[in-house]
């Protein structure tokens, strides 16, 4: 198998310490290697992201330029978020923000530079949500040009109002860590059709 890459962005709020996030993305980066995916995960919370909806700096300090360009590296793009609210996190969002200018990034033959890119989702939370949050993220993950595989989502969420964390239990629930299996699986297998086979030329 053609070795690929991944790149897991943590959206947690806190910028160090534990992290439910943390813990499944890592957990999915495990069964990515499985295909021969190696991957790291990045605190986005740790980097000066600032605000605003371009690839250029914001401003003096933010990070953005040096994360997009190890986005646009990778074969595959994970995206986790915690849930707050019912909804994705605030700094997921202004991941999507950032990236919003891939719309208008293209390739010369007209295609966005994400084009040969795969995303899946990774939620966390002790609420319901996970599925509208897995929503939202995956249409503006479309829109800016990622493929999205499949069953690209693994979640876990804990009873409504309770006081359980993903890191807490003692053992990872087996439907998690198939469906775990699965994503990756599927990830990697639609990332090497596009490197094989890329989207034709824009219209």
């Amino acid at each position: 198998m053609d070795a690929l890459t991944c790149l897991a962005l943590n959206c947690t709020l806190k910028p160090e310490g534990p992290s439910n996030t943390d813990l499944l993305l890592r957990q999915t980066l495990d069964a990515l290697a499985a295909h021969d995916v190696t991957g790291e995960v990045v605190r986005v919370a740790a980097h000066d992201v600032q605000p605003g909806v371009t690839s250029e700096a914001q401003g003096p300090g933010d990070d953005w330029p040096a994360l997009r360009e190890r986005v646009l590296a990778a074969d595959v793009l994970l995206l986790g978020t915690p849930i707050w609210l019912g909804n994705p996190s605030s700094v997921c969002k202004r991941v999507l923000e950032r990236m919003d200018a891939f719309i208008s990034e293209t390739d010369d033959e007209g295609r966005m530079l994400t084009f040969g890119k795969v995303a899946g989702v990774v939620v966390t939370g002790n609420e319901d949500g996970a599925h509208n949050v897995a929503a939202q993220l995956f249409q503006g993950l479309s829109d800016i040009g990622f493929t999205i595989p499949a069953n690209a989502v693994t979640y876990w969420v804990g009873e409504a109002m309770g006081s359980v964390d993903y890191g807490d239990l003692d053992e990872t629930p087996q439907k998690v860590g198939q469906t775990t299996r699965t994503m990756a699986t599927n990830l990697a297998h639609v990332a090497r059709l596009l490197r094989a086979q890329p989207y034709p030329p824009a219209g």
